[in-house]
């Protein structure tokens, strides 16, 4: 009624016919470039902060992800927590997956 029959017969013209191979290309040149720059380097990062995590020992001296520095003076591995001295005599049980990583310290020579 309302659409000619010229029209209805171009829009089945139209419909494509055959799978095409080219046409699914940009979208698995887009998953690479998510892969590469996303999602790799994400899982990477991970993985390093896992290892950091377990190889926590009595005597390191860390930073949290509060921003909190001190030194380790007990790991719970059971309880998944590290006890932190921040200061003199206060100390402070954090889960290990809250260390971000430990404190380079430099050796500063005075002359």
């Amino acid at each position: 009624m309302f659409i000619s029959q010229a029209f209805a017969q171009e829009a089945a013209a139209a419909a494509p016919q055959s799978f095409s191979f080219a046409s699914f290309v940009p979208l698995i040149a887009i998953f690479a470039i998510f892969y590469f720059l996303i999602i790799r380097p994400q899982s990477k990062k991970m993985k390093d902060h896992q290892e950091l995590v377990n190889n926590l020992k009595t005597g390191n001296k860390v930073v949290t992800n509060g921003g909190i520095i001190g030194v380790v003076k007990e790991v719970l591995v059971k309880e998944n927590q590290v006890e932190i001295e921040i200061a003199e005599g206060v100390r402070v049980k954090i889960m290990k997956n809250y260390v971000s990583d430990f404190v380079q310290e430099e050796n500063k020579k005075t002359k």
